[in-house]
């Protein structure tokens, strides 16, 4: 079995969108829709500040699919369209998909993103990895682990272009590799861990 998982360390992210416009570009994600999201903990705004000045502080909270082994979304698909593959990704089969947005509804991280008119690209033509497959108006959408890349023992591009190395990637059923010795060396956390859907997304402080 294998298990993809990312880490991140928060205290590495310095808040500069590289892994949101290169999963965009990687995804051939429209205009006005991120697959990658990176906020502002504490904050209403994106690059606001905690506390009174000058005691102030800010960290970056990126956030996509968190991959979930036990996920809320799969759950209340219809169809089978939301679906663990045998990488131990959340993926989703675009022409099973029915708009129905219960998976929407049921993610608690807000990581699903609807086609709510057909697909707007800046460039007038798609861009990105030519084997991520389009997505018409009327379907769900997310991170998929750059699943196109990860088949063939890539990192997501999200990883590879992070300034900060504050991503890890590996396979969580490999205790020796990188992924697993942060989780288990370092403390780490994971969102929501109430709502138990133990998501393969984990942060360090």
């Amino acid at each position: 079995m294998t298990k993809l998982a990312i880490g991140i360390e928060l205290h590495r992210c310095i808040g500069c969108n590289t892994c949101a416009l290169a999963c965009k570009m990687q995804n051939n994600v429209p205009d006005g829709m991120l697959w990658n999201r990176v906020l502002t903990e504490g904050c209403e705004r994106f690059d606001s500040a905690e506390g009174t000045y000058p005691n102030l502080s800010r960290t970056y909270l990126p956030l996509a699919c968190q991959h979930c082994e036990n996920p809320a979304c799969e759950r209340v698909c219809p169809t089978g369209a939301t679906y663990k593959d045998d990488k131990g990704r959340v993926e989703i089969d675009y022409d099973k998909c029915i708009g129905c947005r219960m998976c929407m509804a049921a993610c608690p991280y807000n990581a699903r993103t609807f086609n709510w008119n057909d697909p707007v690209r800046a460039t007038g033509a798609s861009y990105g990895d030519a084997r991520v497959p389009e997505r018409a108006r009327g379907v769900m959408e997310k991170c998929t682990l750059c699943k196109e890349r990860t088949d063939e023992g890539d990192e997501p591009m999200c990883v590879r272009c992070c300034p900060a190395d504050a991503r890890i990637f590996g396979d969580l059923d490999d205790p020796d590799s990188a992924v697993s010795r942060l989780r288990r060396d370092q403390g780490a956390e994971v969102l929501l861990e109430d709502k138990g859907t133990r998501p393969q997304v984990f942060y360090v402080r």
